[in-house]
């Protein structure tokens, strides 16, 4: 019997139920009727000022340049990092790395039609080498065993060195065979 009332009850109010939205505002005059009726004082809503969006939005931005500023100073290269763990290291790499600077002068200083193909290769070979290298620093600052990694970085520069050695004295051996042959050539 219940479920009849029930029916009836949606049968007769059909037609009445309004289903449309409620205007603007309506949420806040029905609060302040319901405070009023209560005798509880009303807050003001709060207005969004254009300002207040962009002055938050500068804080943002602010705080975000500060912290990638403070992170971009703190974190050191990984010449640093190594320096730290071993000084002498350090300093080795130094030397090594202006003779080897020096050597590749001299060597692209020699670059010529002949030799083009020999000093390409070598420095291929020196890029293997220098990121052999940059694996073993890595390596290093990971906590390997750091005598045995310093010995195979200097024998990685020691490497060089030679690499740039032999090649140079194949080009000084190029450049004198092109000498005798253009002396034993007449026109």
């Amino acid at each position: 019997m219940k479920k009849d009332n029930i029916e009836e009850l949606f049968n007769e109010l059909q037609d009445k139920i309004d289903y449309a939205e409620p205007t603007s505002g309506h949420q806040q005059r029905f609060l302040e009727k319901l405070n009023q009726s209560k005798g509880v004082a009303t807050l003001a809503p709060k207005k969004k000022s254009p300002w207040m969006l962009f002055l938050s939005v500068a804080a943002s931005i602010a705080i975000l340049l500060s912290v990638g500023i403070f992170q971009l100073n703190t974190t050191s290269s990984i010449g640093d990092q190594v320096a730290d763990i071993s000084p002498e290291a350090s300093k080795t790499q130094f030397y090594f790395a202006n003779l080897i600077e020096q050597q590749i002068n001299e060597l692209n200083s020699e670059k010529s039609p002949e030799t083009e193909r020999i000093i390409n290769d070598t420095m291929t070979q020196l890029k293997k080498l220098q990121l052999n290298y940059t694996k073993m620093e890595q390596d290093l600052l990971n906590g390997g065993n750091s005598k045995l990694i310093l010995s195979a970085m200097i024998t990685n520069f020691q490497t060089r060195i030679d690499l740039l050695n032999e090649v140079m004295i194949q080009i000084e051996n190029i450049k004198s065979i092109k000498k005798s042959n253009d002396e034993n050539y007449t026109i």
